[in-house]
Parts: structure tokens; C-alpha cells; sequence
């Protein structure tokens, strides 16, 4: 298989799309916000992020009479609109991926679990900061976005949210700001990461090679559900270069690699890799492509 590397969206093409679903949703009488990158964009710069590779809003079912029907429902009528739109269900949430023109939209509506909604990769919002939505002015028309939205960036992107980031410095924070919170809220704890390996508990391992495709020892290895509530789990790689696994499904996640070499260090966050349970992955750097990549892990029968 190989690795998918987002570029930057065409700014041009991300409006007149965005300005498509909101035309859509508007009609349907369903409510949606800005959220992620799309969010901190507008409310920060009033504008996309110049390096953003897709757009993302939101809904909560429950609220502003959301209803899952009503989801599924409005996804055929986006197909109606010649978007290609499929609905993937899963725990925390059902993601309508919507695409148009080459370019991705994402419209997750969230589950309230406990009060809380759960945004990538498992980031405890409030449910009641989308109860009553902020009007604001962006791209010429009124969007919504949480209310305040300055209290949903600094807990989905921490204090120093203001502070533009390069890409992957924000996929950074966004893993640092899960480390508190790791086996709580109600995690499942059936996602384990370990350098040694149990039978008993791990199905699946990952490999962590050089450029030369060396093993590589003391390698961080990262590992967070997108779509479950597990927490986030750490390990280091033992002397084969390995950490073995335990899933608690087949699905997306966030993947970060990090270790020091003759260059000095390097680091990488895969934050959409599709992993599944009972198989060996191999990662290894490609210094072509730093960031952005995507279902870069392979397996070793690839």
C-alpha cells in the first residue's frame, strides 16, 4: 500500500465548497459549526489556515434537533448535490465524509456521552459550549462556532492557541493536551502498547525503522484511538525496533514516531492511519515527505 500526502487545499475551491454545504444545511434546517482547523482559522485570522488540507464542521445529535435519521437523511441529499458522501458510524460519533471537486469536508456529528462530546483524537469538549452558537462573520456570509469560541481552542489547542503553528506543531499540542487524560473519562482500556510482548494481551506490533531501514531502538511510539474512548498509550521500541499492540478495533489512528539518530532527531504524527488488530506494521521516515502523510504504516506482507 502506498502512503497518501495531503497538500494544502485550494483556498478558492475550500470557500465555494463550504459556502455549498452551509447553502445545503441551511435548507435541510440543520445547525453546524466551525470546528479544528476551519474554526481556529476564522476566529484567529479570519481566514483558512494557509496549509489546512481539508474543512471540517460539526453537529451535536441531541441539540438544535439533530437526530441520526436526520444525518443519514441529509448525506443523500448532499449526493444529490454530486458529493460524494458516505456515513461511517462509530462510538463517539457519526463522520459524514463529504468530497467535491478534489476536496474534503468533513462533517462530524458528535454523541454526547456524559456531558461531553469527544473531537480528534479524543479531546473532551463540552457539550453545553455548542447548546447556544456564536454568530460570526467569515468568508462574507454568518458561520456559527462554539460559544465562546475562545474557551473551544484553548481545549482543543491549548493556551497558546493564538500562536499560528507550522503543520504538525499543532498535531503536537493536540497529543500533548491527551496525555492527562489517559485511562480516564470513562476509557474502555482496551487499547494496550508495550515493548514486550504478552500473548495473552497483544495481537499486532509495529516495527520502527531507520532510513536505511535499520531497527531502531528507544523509539517513542505513540499510539491514540480516534473513535473509541481508550486514552492515549505510550512505549518505547525494545532492541528489534518493535512495540506490540492490543486494538480495540479496526479503525483510524493517530500514530506519532519519535527518536534520535546521527542527524540529530526526528519526529512524525500520522494522525489517519487504519490499523487493525492481529497485524505487524513496519514505519519507516521518508525525508521527502516530513508531514502530512497518511496511511504511511505498512504491512509486512506489502
Amino acid at each position: 500500500m502506498k502512503s497518501t500526502v495531503f497538500g494544502p487545499m485550494d483556498m478558492t475551491v475550500a470557500e465555494a465548497l463550504l459556502k455549498e454545504a452551509k447553502q445545503i444545511l441551511d435548507q435541510l434546517g440543520l445547525a453546524f459549526f466551525l470546528r479544528h482547523g476551519t474554526c481556529l482559522g476564522a476566529v484567529r485570522d479570519g481566514a483558512f489556515i494557509e496549509w489546512d488540507d481539508d474543512l471540517d464542521i460539526g453537529s451535536v445529535i441531541g441539540l438544535h434537533g439533530l437526530t441520526e435519521k436526520r444525518v443519514h437523511e441529509a448525506a443523500e441529499v448532499f449526493k444529490r448535490y454530486d458529493f460524494d458522501a458516505e456515513v461511517i458510524d462509530s462510538e463517539l460519533h457519526l463522520s459524514v465524509d463529504l468530497k467535491k471537486f478534489g476536496t474534503q469536508l468533513d462533517w462530524t456529528c458528535y454523541r454526547i456521552i456524559d456531558d461531553s462530546i469527544y473531537q480528534w483524537p479524543v479531546i473532551k469538549i463540552p457539550a453545553s459550549l455548542h447548546e447556544d452558537l456564536k454568530e460570526i462573520d467569515f468568508l462574507g456570509e454568518k458561520f456559527h462556532v462554539p460559544n465562546p469560541p475562545e474557551e473551544y481552542l484553548r481545549l482543543k489547542y491549548g493556551p497558546d492557541w493564538m500562536t499560528p503553528k507550522k503543520a504538525g506543531g499543532f498535531e503536537q499540542e493536540v497529543l500533548d493536551l491527551m496525555t492527562d487524560s489517559s485511562g480516564a473519562d470513562g476509557s474502555s482500556g482496551t487499547m494496550k502498547l508495550s515493548n514486550v510482548y504478552e500473548p495473552e494481551q497483544h495481537s499486532g506490533s509495529i516495527k520502527v525503522l531507520d532510513h536505511e531501514g535499520r531497527p531502531v531502538e528507544g523509539a517513542e511510539v505513540t499510539l491514540a484511538a480516534t473513535s473509541v474512548l481508550t486514552g492515549l498509550e505510550k512505549a518505547t521500541t525494545n532492541g528489534d525496533g518493535l512495540v506490540h499492540f492490543t486494538l480495540p478495533e479496526e479503525a483510524a489512528y493517530v500514530v506519532a514516531v519519535s527518536y534520535k539518530d546521527d542527524s540529530g532527531g526526528h519526529t512524525e504524527i500520522l494522525y489517519l492511519e487504519e490499523l487493525a488488530p492481529d497485524v505487524i506494521y513496519t514505519y519507516q521516515r521518508d525525508p521527502e515527505n516530513p508531514s502530512g502523510r497518511a496511511n504511511a504504516l505498512q504491512t509486512v506482507q506489502d
